[in-house]
């Protein structure tokens, strides 16, 4: 399949964003994609009050050990059958303990407070949106209640934009207080937090240190993505942009140094990806014990072009854990007007452990 990509925006108050996080398998076919576990098992992975704890202080947690024989099973069965030697990885190191995957599915709301446009974390009220997000975790553990399900808020803390601001990166840093609201979100909800950055003209070691204060909490874990990463200087928006393995490996790197200096359990780190370019090098990314990186498909569309974009960027180009995106609206903008459900996305090899709502 020949994907090719092609490009939509939205908006974060009067401020233009241009996000564009789709593909297409021709221009004639308009738009397409962008972007277990039993009881014991869930007793090794991270307490309730380390994944709720308090948004600025948390008691030093005891993990218990890592149950290695458990977790090769798990990394067994999300292969899923796979039968190319790809899955599950090879030679990837075995997780610190507290780890979240594979014994759990996350299952996360992703957006931005400020904009209804931008995500279904953004779009509701508050209580309204955690009640949805609860009953999308049912559907997953209907779906497969073999894998306990780990809800999420996963929130764009650096927003590419439209607008060059006073330094000129085109992008924008959400306000300490938004972050501390949606920590108290997923602290009611039993959820863990994402933190995404954008960093448009800024490039991902001037943005990561910024959010420190948060990354050192063991609930709140990070996402990069590509897409708006502009390293040629290009306005976002006007081209998908890039990261390379060097890049994933600075923030691999600092984010594992921070779990060693305050003793977390592993982070998980997402790198959003639906094309080819938009990660280059992926062979060269370091997988670390503290650390979980989860290729997540970015894309939307109708699900024969979601297919395509899962087979090619993710599940041939292995790294280590694999996520999905669903587009309650872009997904069904083309026929046959259908999101596809979880059992659906279970149909994958390997299987996603990290969902993603839009």
């Amino acid at each position: 399949m020949k994907l090719k990509n092609i490009l939509f925006s939205t908006t974060l108050l009067a401020i233009p964003l241009i996000l564009f996080s789709n593909c297409s398998q021709s221009s004639s076919q308009g738009k397409g994609t962008t972007a277990a576990a039993t009881t014991a098992a869930a007793k090794t992975t991270t307490p309730a009050n380390a994944a709720t704890a308090d948004t600025t202080t948390a008691a030093p947690v005891t993990y218990p050990p890592l149950n290695k024989k458990l977790y090769d099973s798990l990394m067994k069965r999300l292969a899923h059958g796979d039968t190319t030697g790809k899955w599950p990885v090879k030679n990837a190191p075995y997780p610190l303990p507290g780890a979240i995957l594979p014994f759990k599915r996350v299952v996360a709301f992703y957006g931005n407070l400020y904009a209804k446009k931008m995500g279904i974390l953004g779009e509701l009220p508050p209580n309204e949106m955690l009640a949805k997000l609860k009953g999308e975790v049912r559907n997953w553990e209907k779906a497969d209640p073999s894998t306990p399900v780990q809800p999420a808020l996963h929130y764009i803390a650096v927003v590419a934009s439209g607008d060059p601001g006073k330094d000129g990166k085109y992008r924008n840093r959400m306000p300490f207080k938004q972050i501390d609201s949606v920590l108290k979100l997923a602290k009611k909800a039993h959820a863990i937090v994402f933190l995404d950055v954008q960093v448009a003209l800024s490039n991902i070691h001037a943005e990561l240190p910024l959010l420190e204060k948060y990354l050192m909490m063991p609930q709140v874990h990070f996402g990069m993505d590509p897409e708006f990463s502009m390293k040629d200087g290009t306005h976002p928006g006007k081209k998908i942009g890039t990261y390379d393995a060097a890049d994933v490996n600075y923030v691999s790197e600092y984010l594992a140094n921070l779990v060693r200096k305050y003793n977390l359990p592993p982070k998980i780190l997402i790198v959003h990806r639906f094309t080819k370019k938009m990660l280059t090098n992926y062979q060269n990314i370091k997988l670390r014990p503290e650390i979980q990186v989860v290729m997540d498909m970015d894309g939307w569309g109708e699900p024969d072009l979601k297919t395509g974009t899962y087979r090619y960027f993710i599940h041939n180009e292995p790294v280590q854990f694999t996520g999905y995106k669903l587009f309650y609206k872009n997904d069904i903008k083309k026929a046959p007007h259908h999101m596809l459900t979880p059992e659906e996305v279970l149909k994958y090899k390997p299987y996603p452990i990290y969902i993603q709502y839009q």
